[in-house]
């Protein structure tokens, strides 16, 4: 018996599917997404190229050595001390140590700056007593200790006297702040010698601080 005919439509079907699927695999395969920056981490967008490259500077100054990291720790300590070292001559408050800030202790520095302090005398009254003890004459000796006495005894008075007004002067003009060890700090620089204190005076003698 001859072959059962095959339909034609399913003839040009089947021809159709052949001639249309060789122009499928060709078609080129496209991405809607971007090329991703290498750079960028994963899943996050691309930085902006201003963010790039501060992230590549800070990246470019870290230390890669314990070797590195201990110059720039020195050098970071050697520029802090010079900053600290100008603030004590110039009174920057910025880079004054911890002790000297505030405006508490800028005014007890000028409260003491301001007068005269016999505290700040003692060394070089110190010398002359000393020298005259040294020398082997009674009279000279006898001298150089009632000197002692009254030296010690001005100190004492002075000092009294200088911190019972201190302490007056900051509850008037800092009664919300805190003034814990103020008096101290001002009757420990009282005894320095005007020309040594550290930070250095910013008021004359007799001016109002």
């Amino acid at each position: 018996m001859p072959p059962d005919p095959v339909p034609l439509a399913f003839v040009f079907r089947s021809r159709a599917k052949d001639e249309k699927a060789p122009a499928a695999d060709k078609a080129p395969v496209t991405s809607s997404k971007q090329p991703r920056d290498p750079q960028a981490p994963k899943g996050r967008p691309t930085p902006k190229r201003s963010e790039a490259q501060s992230q590549r500077r800070s990246v470019a100054n870290t230390p890669t050595t314990r070797k590195e990291a201990a110059k720039r720790s020195r050098e970071e300590r050697r520029q802090a001390m010079e900053r600290q070292r100008q603030a004590l001559a110039s009174g920057d408050e910025r880079y004054l140590p911890a002790r000297d800030k505030g405006p508490v202790r800028r005014f007890v520095r000028d409260f003491i700056d301001s007068r005269f302090n016999v505290a700040e005398f003692f060394l070089p009254m110190a010398v002359v007593i000393l020298v005259l003890s040294v020398v082997r004459v009674g009279r000279l000796q006898a001298l150089a200790l009632l000197l002692w006495l009254v030296v010690i005894v001005l100190i004492v008075l002075d000092s009294i006297l200088s911190g019972f007004r201190l302490r007056k002067q900051l509850n008037e003009r800092f009664p919300d702040r805190n003034r814990r060890g103020a008096v101290a700090y001002g009757l420990m620089r009282s005894l320095q010698m005007r020309r040594l204190r550290l930070p250095k005076p910013q008021v004359k003698r007799g001016e109002r601080p």
